[in-house]
């Protein structure tokens, strides 16, 4: 057998699938490089559409109610560390490091890795230090210099940039309130000159947004470049697996925060000239709960048992047999507030249920406040919720018309019910006994020591 690759899993922030090679009218040549010579998973779906719970997924291969993280890391959820890469990885002989971001624990040094480069910030907030820390050039810049020093191998990189997640600027004076957006560190584009998304309304404050982001992607894809560039000067070109990620949409109304498609899809990229074939694009329904058995599969020809994801080295390897997954899941519970949501996506359908009364579409606080969100929740208004959305994406792309109370679609609402309520059962989601509170629920809302 051969001797097991390297890997660098890099992650970033709030980026969904605003790329270039995912069809995005923006220049991310490095990114795209990484399609352009391995693999780019066209319909790739994350857990849940929020960061901690996400990424705790992505290290653990299991959902969130089975994780731990129903919210925020840095709030009182706690991830069940340990099963988490880091850990099976040293199992077989692999040296473990993190770089930068990883946001899914407030003890860092509790989830395997055995060595730390930076000062990795738990939560993405808004100071300019914990900003500072995990911009992707200083992370990239750090890994580079890892990569061309003398390695053992193989070795497993975690590498967590903290863009394109937004960051409270000051306080609008007009407003009277916290604004967030994307920092002036940034060289983002004109806002006459970016095309807007479908899904999102055509208004000033979507334009200024969208033309900031920009400058963290760019940011971002440097940062890939920057890796690359040590990848080949280092001479690991074939003996190194590298894959590209994000936990979630793009930080929008309609997308971060919510289980449209906006809101769970993400990047996924993968890189390993050994085993991938140049420019594959996959269209098959993947989670990233399938990452970590995917790598496991890879180094040790085995999915280990008591994990939710599937592996997906059979896609790349014609001697194995790949069977797609038929729908994928999603979730969300607590972020900023409760807002327990579960969803189940096909290939041609989308069905959401909310288990909570909020009188309101949910809106993440930094989304909220955001010029952006100023154009949903103010001058236009923001939609009342309805408690089941049921949509048919062959005809409804962007999710616009919910057909969940049409009787021509009753069938499919009744079979797409049953799949949620079978996967609820069959992974102990705890919502089925009733709502679910944080650890601390009575120190957090009642002020309780």
């Amino acid at each position: 057998m051969a001797s097991p690759p390297n890997i660098i899993l890099v992650h970033c922030h709030d980026l969904g699938q605003y790329l270039g090679c995912y069809d995005v009218n923006i220049t991310t040549p490095n990114v795209d490089r990484l399609a352009e010579e391995g693999a780019r998973f066209t319909n790739h779906f994350t857990a849940a559409p929020q960061c901690s719970p996400s990424r705790g997924s992505l290290f653990t291969g299991l959902y969130p109610h089975r994780h731990g993280l129903l919210g925020l890391a840095y709030t009182e959820w706690e991830l069940d560390v340990e099963r988490t890469l880091p850990y099976r990885l040293s199992e077989h002989g692999y040296e473990t490091h993190l770089f930068g971001l990883q946001h899914i624990s407030e003890t860092p040094n509790d989830l395997g890795y055995d060595e730390t480069h930076t000062a990795g910030s738990l939560s993405p907030d808004v100071s300019p230090e914990i900003h500072s820390i995990n911009r992707a050039r200083d992370v990239a810049d750090t890994v580079a210099s890892f990569l061309n020093a003398d390695l053992k191998s193989p070795f497993f990189a975690s590498v967590g940039f903290f863009e394109a997640h937004r960051l409270e600027t000051e306080e609008d004076e007009d407003e009277g309130d916290v604004l967030y957006g994307f920092g002036d560190r940034y060289d983002g584009d004109d806002p006459d000159s970016i095309g807007i998304p479908s899904f999102l309304p055509d208004k000033p404050g979507v334009r200024e947004d969208l033309a900031a982001i920009r400058g963290m992607v760019y940011a971002i894809d440097d940062a890939v470049g920057t890796i690359l560039d040590a990848i080949e000067s280092a001479g690991l070109d074939d003996e190194t697996l590298m894959l590209f990620t994000t936990e979630h949409g793009i930080a929008f109304p309609r997308t971060k925060g919510t289980c449209y498609d906006p809101g769970i899809e993400g990047c996924l990229l993968m890189w390993y000239p050994t085993l991938i074939d140049a420019g594959m694009a996959p269209e098959h329904l993947v989670s990233n709960v399938d990452i970590l058995p995917t790598i496991l599969d890879l180094i040790a020809d085995e999915v280990p048992d008591q994990v939710d994801g599937q592996s997906l080295i059979p896609i790349f390897d014609a001697d194995m047999t790949y069977y797609p997954r038929d729908e994928i899941f999603a979730e969300i519970t607590w972020h900023d507030q409760y807002n327990p949501v579960r969803t189940v996506r096909t290939d041609r359908f989308k069905y959401i249920r909310r288990f909570w009364h909020l009188p309101r579409t949910f809106l993440p606080n930094d989304v909220y406040a955001s010029l952006a969100g100023r154009e949903v929740r103010g001058r236009y208004g923001r939609p009342s919720r309805v408690y089941e959305e049921l949509y048919d994406l062959k005809l409804d792309r962007y999710e616009r018309e919910n057909v969940a109370d049409d009787e021509a679609y009753a069938q499919v609402r009744t079979e797409l019910l049953s799949k949620l309520s079978t996967w609820m059962h069959e992974t102990d989601d705890p919502l089925l006994d009733g709502p679910v509170v944080p650890q601390d629920y009575d120190r957090i809302f009642n002020g309780i020591t």
